[in-house]
C-alpha cells in the first residue's frame, strides 16, 4: 500500500517559493521609475538652488548633495526593484511578490475578488504599460501587478474576473 503524498512546505523564511512559475513584469518599468527619480531629483534641486540663492547658507549645499546622493542610490535600486516584482496564477489564488529589504508576498483567493482594474497613468501609456489593481473585502488584501502589457493586463483581469465569478457562485 502506498502512502500519501505529503504537500511540499514552504518555508515561512522564503517568501519565493521555487515551487511556483513566477511570471515577470516588463523590464520597461524601469524606465518609467527612473523618469519619476529624475523628476522628483529636478524639483528638489530646484528648491535648493532657490535656497542657496535666497540665503546662501550652508545647509542648502548639503540638501543639494542628500538629494543627488538620494537620487543615485534610489536609481541604482530601480532595477533590483522592477525584477523583484512577479505574478503567479494558480488554480485557486493569485500570488503577487514584490520587495527587496523587506519581501512582501500577497496571495489572493479567486473566491475573495470583489473587481479587478486596469489603469494606466501617461507615463505608464507612453511606455506601453498597465496595472492591474485587484480589490477585495478586506482593505488591506489589495494587491497591484504594475509594468504588464495592455494585452495582457487585459487578460489577466478577464482571466480573474472569470475566476473570482465562479468560485464566489460555490459560497
Amino acid at each position: 500500500m502506498s502512502e500519501p503524498s505529503v504537500p511540499t512546505v514552504v518555508d515561512a523564511l522564503e517568501p519565493w517559493p521555487g515551487t511556483v512559475d513566477w511570471r515577470p513584469v516588463s523590464g520597461r518599468l524601469i524606465a518609467v521609475h527612473l523618469i519619476g527619480i529624475a523628476t522628483w531629483t529636478v524639483i528638489l534641486l530646484a528648491g535648493a538652488v532657490t535656497g542657496v540663492a535666497l540665503g546662501g547658507q550652508v545647509i542648502w549645499f548639503w540638501a543639494m548633495g542628500g538629494v543627488l546622493l538620494l537620487a543615485v542610490w534610489r536609481s541604482v535600486i530601480a532595477a533590483r526593484a522592477v525584477r523583484a516584482w512577479g505574478y503567479a496564477e494558480r488554480d485557486k489564488d493569485l500570488l503577487v511578490r514584490h520587495g527587496l529589504l523587506v519581501r512582501h508576498l500577497s496571495i489572493v483567493p479567486y473566491a475573495r475578488m470583489q473587481y479587478v482594474d486596469v489603469t494606466a497613468g501617461p507615463l505608464e501609456r507612453a511606455f506601453g504599460l498597465a496595472t492591474v489593481q485587484l480589490h477585495t473585502a478586506a482593505a488591506a488584501s489589495n494587491a497591484r501587478v504594475p509594468g504588464l502589457a495592455p494585452q495582457e493586463a487585459s487578460r489577466l483581469r478577464d482571466r480573474l474576473t472569470a475566476l473570482g465569478e465562479d468560485r464566489a457562485e460555490g459560497l
